[in-house]
Protein backbone atom coordinates (compact mmCIF):
# COMPACT_ATOMS: atom_id res chain seq x y z
CA UNK A 1 0.00 0.00 0.00
CA UNK A 2 1.81 3.26 -0.99
CA UNK A 3 -0.40 5.89 1.75
CA UNK A 4 -2.36 4.55 4.72
CA UNK A 5 -3.51 6.69 7.20
CA UNK A 6 -4.27 4.82 10.99
CA UNK A 7 -6.62 6.80 13.37
CA UNK A 8 -6.04 9.93 12.42
CA UNK A 9 -6.58 12.79 14.83
CA UNK A 10 -5.87 16.61 13.95
CA UNK A 11 -6.81 19.88 15.91
CA UNK A 12 -7.19 23.25 14.01
CA UNK A 13 -6.93 25.42 16.77
CA UNK A 14 -9.42 24.12 19.77
CA UNK A 15 -11.88 22.53 17.43
CA UNK A 16 -11.29 18.84 16.64
CA UNK A 17 -11.64 18.31 12.62
CA UNK A 18 -10.31 14.95 12.33
CA UNK A 19 -11.39 12.25 14.86
CA UNK A 20 -9.69 9.02 14.17
CA UNK A 21 -9.57 8.55 10.17
CA UNK A 22 -8.01 5.65 8.78
CA UNK A 23 -7.31 5.12 5.00
CA UNK A 24 -5.06 3.72 2.41
CA UNK A 25 -4.69 4.14 -1.26
CA UNK A 26 -3.06 1.82 -3.82
CA UNK A 27 -0.25 2.35 -5.31
CA UNK A 28 -1.25 2.94 -9.39
CA UNK A 29 -4.97 3.90 -8.65
CA UNK A 30 -7.13 6.87 -8.07
CA UNK A 31 -8.96 7.26 -4.64
CA UNK A 32 -11.44 9.86 -3.98
CA UNK A 33 -12.46 11.02 -1.28
CA UNK A 34 -16.30 12.37 -0.98
CA UNK A 35 -18.20 14.22 1.90
CA UNK A 36 -19.97 17.06 2.56
CA UNK A 37 -19.07 21.03 3.18
CA UNK A 38 -16.93 20.95 6.16
CA UNK A 39 -16.60 16.96 7.14
CA UNK A 40 -12.83 17.23 6.90
CA UNK A 41 -11.72 16.60 3.70
CA UNK A 42 -8.97 19.25 2.84
CA UNK A 43 -7.73 18.68 6.35
CA UNK A 44 -6.90 15.52 5.43
CA UNK A 45 -4.83 16.17 2.39
CA UNK A 46 -3.19 19.06 4.74
CA UNK A 47 -2.43 16.27 7.70
CA UNK A 48 -0.52 13.98 4.84
CA UNK A 49 1.42 17.28 4.47
CA UNK A 50 2.10 18.30 7.49
CA UNK A 51 0.23 21.51 6.79
CA UNK A 52 -2.03 20.94 9.87
CA UNK A 53 0.26 19.57 12.44
CA UNK A 54 -1.76 16.02 13.84
CA UNK A 55 -2.10 15.49 17.35
CA UNK A 56 -2.26 11.37 17.22
CA UNK A 57 -2.09 8.55 14.98
CA UNK A 58 -0.27 7.43 12.33
CA UNK A 59 0.79 8.39 8.40
CA UNK A 60 2.65 6.14 6.24
CA UNK A 61 4.03 6.58 2.72
CA UNK A 62 5.82 3.76 0.85
CA UNK A 63 6.26 2.41 4.20
CA UNK A 64 7.90 5.13 6.05
CA UNK A 65 6.26 7.16 8.94
CA UNK A 66 5.54 11.14 7.94
CA UNK A 67 3.07 12.03 10.06
CA UNK A 68 5.48 14.06 12.38
CA UNK A 69 7.63 15.54 9.19
CA UNK A 70 7.56 19.24 8.21
CA UNK A 71 5.80 19.83 5.09
CA UNK A 72 8.97 20.56 3.00
CA UNK A 73 10.31 17.03 4.32
CA UNK A 74 6.93 15.49 3.11
CA UNK A 75 7.31 16.89 -0.43
CA UNK A 76 10.73 15.86 -0.83
CA UNK A 77 9.72 11.79 -0.10
CA UNK A 78 7.35 12.25 -3.49
CA UNK A 79 3.89 13.76 -2.35
CA UNK A 80 2.46 16.74 -4.58
CA UNK A 81 -0.23 19.09 -3.46
CA UNK A 82 -2.59 20.69 -5.33
CA UNK A 83 -4.47 22.69 -2.71
CA UNK A 84 -8.18 23.82 -3.58
CA UNK A 85 -7.16 27.59 -4.53
CA UNK A 86 -4.53 26.22 -6.55
CA UNK A 87 -1.74 28.10 -5.10
CA UNK A 88 -0.68 30.06 -8.68
CA UNK A 89 1.83 32.64 -8.54
CA UNK A 90 0.27 34.87 -10.81
CA UNK A 91 3.06 37.28 -12.20
CA UNK A 92 5.21 33.86 -13.22
CA UNK A 93 4.39 32.73 -16.63
CA UNK A 94 3.75 28.90 -17.43
CA UNK A 95 7.42 28.13 -18.42
CA UNK A 96 8.85 29.82 -15.07
CA UNK A 97 6.05 28.27 -12.68
CA UNK A 98 7.27 25.04 -13.82
CA UNK A 99 11.26 25.57 -14.47
CA UNK A 100 10.78 26.40 -10.90
CA UNK A 101 9.37 23.12 -9.90
CA UNK A 102 12.18 21.23 -11.40
CA UNK A 103 13.86 21.44 -8.42
CA UNK A 104 17.53 19.35 -9.25
CA UNK A 105 16.72 19.80 -13.35
CA UNK A 106 17.29 16.12 -13.47
CA UNK A 107 16.57 14.41 -16.56
CA UNK A 108 13.99 12.22 -14.68
CA UNK A 109 11.72 15.89 -14.16
CA UNK A 110 12.57 16.56 -17.61
CA UNK A 111 10.76 13.89 -19.08
CA UNK A 112 7.26 14.35 -16.52
CA UNK A 113 7.32 18.15 -17.49
CA UNK A 114 7.43 16.75 -21.34
CA UNK A 115 4.87 14.83 -20.30
CA UNK A 116 2.64 17.21 -18.52
CA UNK A 117 3.06 19.02 -21.76
CA UNK A 118 1.67 16.82 -23.97
CA UNK A 119 -1.03 15.87 -21.40
CA UNK A 120 -2.10 19.34 -21.65
CA UNK A 121 -1.07 20.74 -24.21
CA UNK A 122 -2.75 24.19 -23.71
CA UNK A 123 0.34 24.40 -21.50
CA UNK A 124 2.87 24.75 -24.35
CA UNK A 125 -0.17 26.86 -26.14
CA UNK A 126 0.76 29.61 -23.77
CA UNK A 127 4.29 29.02 -22.24
CA UNK A 128 5.50 32.39 -21.94
CA UNK A 129 1.87 33.64 -21.17
CA UNK A 130 1.83 35.02 -17.14
CA UNK A 131 -0.41 32.35 -14.99
CA UNK A 132 -2.78 35.19 -13.94
CA UNK A 133 -4.12 35.54 -17.45
CA UNK A 134 -5.01 31.56 -17.83
CA UNK A 135 -8.15 30.76 -17.63
CA UNK A 136 -9.68 29.33 -14.63
CA UNK A 137 -8.78 25.40 -15.90
CA UNK A 138 -6.07 26.43 -17.61
CA UNK A 139 -4.34 27.48 -14.06
CA UNK A 140 -6.08 24.10 -12.58
CA UNK A 141 -3.90 21.98 -15.51
CA UNK A 142 -0.86 24.35 -14.65
CA UNK A 143 -1.05 23.67 -10.67
CA UNK A 144 -1.33 19.89 -11.44
CA UNK A 145 1.52 19.81 -13.98
CA UNK A 146 4.04 21.73 -11.00
CA UNK A 147 2.45 19.54 -8.45
CA UNK A 148 3.73 16.17 -10.79
CA UNK A 149 6.79 17.44 -11.84
CA UNK A 150 8.13 17.98 -8.73
CA UNK A 151 6.37 14.86 -6.94
CA UNK A 152 7.65 11.26 -6.87
CA UNK A 153 4.51 8.71 -6.66
CA UNK A 154 1.80 10.54 -4.93
CA UNK A 155 -0.77 13.73 -6.33
CA UNK A 156 -3.27 14.53 -3.24
CA UNK A 157 -5.47 17.04 -5.51
CA UNK A 158 -7.98 19.06 -4.01
CA UNK A 159 -11.74 20.26 -5.55
CA UNK A 160 -10.29 20.30 -9.69
CA UNK A 161 -13.44 21.18 -10.83
CA UNK A 162 -14.25 23.96 -8.36
CA UNK A 163 -15.63 27.07 -10.33
CA UNK A 164 -14.94 25.50 -13.76
CA UNK A 165 -17.57 25.61 -16.82
CA UNK A 166 -18.54 21.93 -17.11
CA UNK A 167 -16.89 21.28 -20.37
CA UNK A 168 -13.31 22.12 -18.67
CA UNK A 169 -14.62 19.87 -15.71
CA UNK A 170 -14.37 17.46 -18.32
CA UNK A 171 -11.14 17.69 -19.87
CA UNK A 172 -9.39 18.47 -16.66
CA UNK A 173 -10.99 14.97 -14.65
CA UNK A 174 -9.85 13.25 -18.51
CA UNK A 175 -6.82 14.12 -18.06
CA UNK A 176 -6.59 13.17 -14.39
CA UNK A 177 -7.48 9.71 -15.28
CA UNK A 178 -4.84 9.45 -17.78
CA UNK A 179 -2.41 10.62 -15.30
CA UNK A 180 -2.66 7.29 -13.40
CA UNK A 181 -0.63 5.72 -15.97
CA UNK A 182 2.59 7.58 -14.73
CA UNK A 183 1.24 8.19 -10.48
CA UNK A 184 -1.28 7.90 -7.88
CA UNK A 185 -4.14 9.92 -6.53
CA UNK A 186 -5.93 11.05 -3.81
CA UNK A 187 -8.67 12.95 -5.16
CA UNK A 188 -10.95 15.28 -2.97
CA UNK A 189 -14.06 16.10 -5.21
CA UNK A 190 -17.90 17.22 -4.97
CA UNK A 191 -18.53 16.66 -8.78
CA UNK A 192 -20.03 12.85 -7.88
CA UNK A 193 -20.81 12.16 -11.54
CA UNK A 194 -17.25 13.18 -12.88
CA UNK A 195 -15.05 11.55 -9.61
CA UNK A 196 -16.78 8.30 -10.05
CA UNK A 197 -15.97 8.22 -13.70
CA UNK A 198 -12.91 8.17 -12.88
CA UNK A 199 -12.38 6.91 -9.61
CA UNK A 200 -11.46 2.82 -8.63
CA UNK A 201 -11.79 3.50 -4.72
CA UNK A 202 -13.84 5.85 -2.33
CA UNK A 203 -14.37 7.15 1.09
CA UNK A 204 -16.91 9.20 2.72
CA UNK A 205 -16.52 11.58 5.36
CA UNK A 206 -18.78 12.83 7.49
CA UNK A 207 -17.92 15.12 11.02
CA UNK A 208 -14.31 14.08 10.52
CA UNK A 209 -14.50 10.41 10.46
CA UNK A 210 -14.75 7.80 7.73
CA UNK A 211 -17.99 6.99 7.23
CA UNK A 212 -18.17 4.40 4.10
CA UNK A 213 -15.61 2.93 1.91
CA UNK A 214 -15.19 0.39 -0.86
CA UNK A 215 -15.07 -0.04 -4.56
CA UNK A 216 -16.46 2.81 -6.92
CA UNK A 217 -18.82 0.96 -8.62
CA UNK A 218 -20.71 -0.32 -5.39
CA UNK A 219 -20.96 3.19 -4.88
CA UNK A 220 -22.50 3.93 -7.67
CA UNK A 221 -25.05 1.54 -7.40
CA UNK A 222 -26.08 2.53 -3.50
CA UNK A 223 -28.65 5.06 -3.83
CA UNK A 224 -28.84 5.19 0.28
CA UNK A 225 -25.12 5.80 1.11
CA UNK A 226 -25.14 8.45 -1.91
CA UNK A 227 -28.50 10.11 -0.43
CA UNK A 228 -27.10 10.10 3.47
CA UNK A 229 -23.88 10.96 3.23
CA UNK A 230 -23.81 12.90 -0.21
CA UNK A 231 -27.16 14.15 -0.68
CA UNK A 232 -27.48 12.95 -3.87
CA UNK A 233 -30.99 11.79 -4.49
Amino acid sequence: MLLQLDQVETYLDQFHILQGVSMEVKKGSITVLFGRNGAGKTTTLRSIMGLSPIRHGNIRYQGEEIGQLPTYMVARKGIGYVPENQGIFTDFTVEETLRLAMQKGSDEEKEKMAWMLDLFPDLKLYWKKQSGHLSGGQKQMLAIARAYVNSNGLLLIDEPSKGLAPIMVEKVMMHIEQMKQKTTVLLVEQNFFMASRIGEHFYIMDEGKIVHSGQMHELTDDEEAKQKYLGIA
